[in-house]
């Protein structure tokens, strides 16, 4: 239970759309738009970075129909079997994701436990990182197309890379005025984008029929072993074709899971298949255009309709990424890995649209710095795969448990069910390791920088938790003193915000301490977050009285929910505990924290710690807390 002044506020699955009173049609198509944007670009560059380091002495026709054979296979076992069949049916209450997962993983066990604990800290860390590739690697590898425009290749080719940048910034400072405006269109467009993908494709596929003959799992196995060693590593390539394949399960919430099942079974899967088979079609019959196969894909006459489609395409993309980032921050502040974190909503209507200032900093300075340090896409794709094959791997894993544990399934069909997605994982988690020197460093350093300051605050804050705990006074044994030795009473209600309801508060200690005064009333209010993603309003709070001056308020949010305190108190009305919430006094303890080398920190993480409390939002702000109704008492504690 974390303290709710360095609690959080979490509403990653606050969809954008509400599976309930929506079509089916409409969901569908809403999707296309969020889940498949990321998997729906990686056409532009897969095909190409995979034909690019195959060996000299393979025949064209081995490779091509290897690399066609390899992508297709990767489509149906990693995405359709692993996240669309089985991964899909591990949800939290309809909810997707690693942190929700990882929730579910911890009641199913029904304890915490440290190793699904760090499981889920791993994954989302591994997110960031992705999540500043994916934006860098998608926009640049639809502008490299107007290296290949008709004409005007040569005189476009030195406005790529500043193009990107620009068209990069523009999305991160538009993020502040919110999308909901501009969300309608991305359903439309990226459905638009498949279309021309599985027209494009179904056109070459003319030019060698032969290319079929990729459907069979022989020719992919076949091209391993003719590549050797070099074949281990272009699967790290091949994989980049399922970039993407954790949104699926991600953003289950946002719009149920059939329509997504619905959505990639019957369009997206045939779309890219098609695209894949046309673009291996055009280099068996064309082997220069292995250059750059997709934009050789193109007629002249639809190029710049084509790549202005492929770009935008690409911005969607980036902005689901950007978006669940967005998500990812609230969800993990809200199961305390991180602190407060000032978090704006951009629509009264759509709970789903939030800002999150810090991050979406974060998120553009390392993606500028991506672009210009890396400087085309095939340089990009060296440090793309190795977080989403983690991030997969983690899935896998935290998979097993829930298998084992909430399924009741005996340990060795967990193993067997968990075993396959795992072998696969592992296999292209080895395969994105070899590219560490070409750049797959770089999400592991910022995945490694994530997991250090989410264990750092979750320790810290348990270290703290303790430290006030032994120091605070049992809140009965005040009670008691208080009846002995009456202090004088003033006017009104008081709430004071603590994590532990069984101690008195810091704010309540310091206030008879120094004011020498207690209100008529006093609630002992304490935020608790569940694991399951939100809370019916009928469970949502919870009145214990303990005697004629105290009674404790515990208010529950689900982890994807955000916290309202006034809203939340409303509802004591109906549970018998009355007052006017404009003449209440909320009182808040805050903690100045000292670092120590005798604590359970090394002296290095203490200062982190402390960075990370100094930075923390405003609890006032954070709880919907009247800003005038609110009274800050203030300690010193060591760590």
């Amino acid at each position: 239970m974390a303290d709710p002044t360095s609690d959080a506020q979490g509403a990653v699955g606050e969809s954008h759309h509400h599976p309930q009173t929506e079509s089916f049609a409409a969901l569908a198509l809403g999707a296309m738009g969020v889940v498949f944007g990321d998997i729906g670009t990686s056409p532009l560059y897969a095909m190409r970075e995979a034909l690019a380091h195959t060996r000299d002495n393979v025949s064209n026709e081995v490779a091509v129909l290897g690399v066609v054979s390899l992508v297709t296979w990767a489509l149906i076992l990693i995405v359709t079997v692993k996240y669309v069949v089985f991964l899909m049916r591990a949800d939290n209450k309809g909810e997707g994701g690693t942190l929700a997962l990882m929730a579910l993983a911890q009641r199913s066990l029904g304890k915490r436990s440290t190793a699904v604990f760090f499981l889920g800290v791993i994954g989302a860390a591994l997110f960031y990182g992705d999540g500043i590739i994916t934006p860098a690697v998608s926009v640049l590898g639809a502008l490299e197309g107007m290296r290949d425009a008709p004409g005007l290749g040569q005189t476009l080719a030195p406005y790529v890379l500043p193009a990107s940048a620009v068209i990069l910034v523009v999305l991160f400072l538009v993020q502040s005025r919110g999308t909901a405006s501009m969300a309608r269109f991305f359903g439309p467009i990226t459905l638009a984008w498949f279309i021309v993908l599985g027209v494009l494709g179904a056109i070459h596929i003319s030019d060698a029929p032969s290319i079929l003959r990729g459907l069979s799992p022989h020719y992919g196995v076949l091209f391993l072993f003719n590549n050797g060693w070099l074949g281990f590593v272009i699967l790290g390539s091949v994989f980049l074709a399922v970039t993407g394949a954790e949104a699926l399960y991600a953003d289950m919430g946002h719009f149920g899971k059939k329509p997504i099942q619905a959505a990639w079974l019957f369009f997206v899967l045939p779309a890219l298949l098609l695209n894949y088979f046309g673009q291996g079609a055009l280099v068996l019959a064309h082997p220069e255009a292995r250059a750059n196969p997709f934009f050789q894909m193109i007629p002249h006459a639809m190029y710049w309709p084509v790549l202005l489609l492929a770009t935008a395409a690409t911005v969607i993309a980036s902005q689901a990424v950007i978006t669940g980032a967005f998500s990812m921050t609230q969800q993990a502040v809200q199961l305390g890995l991180f602190p407060r974190i000032d978090i704006r909503r951009t629509s009264e209507t759509q709970a789903g649209q939030i800002y999150v200032p810090q991050i979406n900093t974060f998120l553009m300075i390392g993606v500028l710095i991506l672009l210009f340090s890396f400087k085309t896409s095939h340089n990009l794709s060296a440090a793309y795969g190795i977080a989403v094959t983690g991030s997969m791997f983690v899935d896998t894993l935290l998979f097993f448990v829930i298998v084992k544990s909430m399924w009741k399934r005996p340990t060795w069909q967990a193993a067997l069910a968990a075993g396959g997605f795992g072998a696969l994982d592992i296999v292209f988690i080895s395969s994105n390791l070899l590219k560490i020197p070409q750049g797959a460093w770089l999400p592991l350093v910022l995945g490694a920088m994530m997991v250090v300051v989410m264990w750092t605050w979750t320790r810290g804050s348990q270290i703290l938790a303790d430290k006030t705990r032994r120091d605070s006074l049992p809140l009965s044994e005040l009670s008691g003193i208080l009846k002995a030795r009456p202090p004088h009473r003033a006017p009104g209600t008081a709430i004071f915000l603590t994590s532990d309801p069984d101690m008195a508060p810091v704010a309540l200690m310091h206030n008879l301490k120094h004011n020498k005064v207690l209100h008529e009333k006093n609630i002992i209010l304490t935020v608790i977050t569940t694991e399951t993603p939100r809370v019916k309003e009928d469970d949502r709070v919870r009145i214990e009285p303990i005697n004629d001056d105290f009674k404790k308020v515990v208010i529950s949010y689900g982890f994807m929910e955000s916290p309202n305190l006034p809203k939340a108190l409303g509802l004591c009305r109906k549970l018998g505990l009355k007052f006017d919430i404009m003449a209440t006094s909320f009182f808040l303890g805050r903690r100045s924290v000292v670092a120590s080398a005798q604590s359970g920190m090394p002296l290095w993480q203490d200062k982190v710690f402390i960075f990370l409390m100094r930075n923390a939002a405003n609890p006032t702000d954070f709880f919907k807390i009247p800003p005038g109704r609110v009274v800050e008492l203030g300690t010193q504690v060591t760590v």
